[in-house]
């Protein structure tokens, strides 16, 4: 919801956006407005193939530009979604191909000449995981979102971890998601141990939104969480007048 309603945002003020997301479960194409059927197993597949030593490599001529001409699809403000893929019953197996042509595009990225200008939101899914494997190369800041749970802080304490040890020169920023007012913002500084850049209060109409499967910003524009969101952003375009982010859900299944 966060990185969906951000690159809208962005959008909207008048940036080229990207978004990459790399999360296997459904969630940014919904949060962008495109509804759950944008939500492609394998949107990469085609843009893989395996050598004769068995990995994984790009086919000739794709690289980032063309991945996002030919893989990424239009949402609601122009914003371009780039999808790693969904998983399906059957596991990750018939989503490989597509998930390491989406690593090795994103690693690319930030030698792309085209895309110097544009703003880049990725969303990455819970967990520490990713943030260890590099899966977010563009991003220049990180914004860990952590509910006021013990489970949800000390796993975001970890995630700022890792990501400070991979990416010293990266802004790393906690959220307090789904607050009901100050004392949940402290008990988030508390368990994580540092400052919160930003508190997104807990909204009936974030959960209306996502049971319509609307984008939050179409179905209730003023919005609490919106407007904290809109907040948080202002914070951040002072803090990066140019760049991109990367949204790490450390918040509870």
């Amino acid at each position: 919801m966060l990185a969906g309603t951000v690159a809208r945002l962005l959008a909207r003020r008048g940036h080229s956006v990207l978004a990459l997301d790399s999360d296997t479960m459904p969630g940014l194409a919904v949060s962008l407005g495109l509804g759950g059927a944008a939500d492609a197993p394998a949107p990469l597949a085609d843009a893989a193939e395996r050598g004769e030593d068995g990995r994984w490599r790009l086919k000739k001529g794709v690289g980032p530009v063309r991945a996002v001409g030919r893989y990424a699809v239009a949402a609601p403000d122009g914003v371009k979604l780039l999808q790693s893929g969904k998983l399906p019953a059957e596991g990750t197996g018939p989503i490989m191909g597509s998930l390491q042509a989406y690593y090795k595009v994103v690693h690319r990225l930030p030698r792309a000449r085209t895309f110097g200008n544009w703003a880049i939101v990725g969303d990455l899914p819970a967990g520490p995981r990713q943030a260890a494997f590099d899966w977010a190369p563009y991003a220049e800041t990180f914004l860990i979102l952590a509910e006021p749970t013990w489970q949800s802080a000390l796993t975001a304490r970890r995630v700022a971890r890792v990501v400070r040890s991979r990416r010293r020169a990266a802004t790393v920023g906690v959220v307090a998601s789904k607050v009901a007012g100050p004392a949940d913002v402290g008990r988030v500084e508390e368990l994580v141990g540092e400052r919160v850049l930003a508190a997104i209060p807990a909204d009936e109409a974030v959960a209306r939104a996502e049971r319509a499967g609307a984008a939050v910003l179409d179905h209730a524009t003023s919005s609490p969480a919106v407007r904290a969101i809109e907040r948080l952003l202002d914070g951040l375009m002072v803090m990066e007048p140019a760049g991109s982010c990367t949204v790490p859900d450390v918040g509870s299944p």
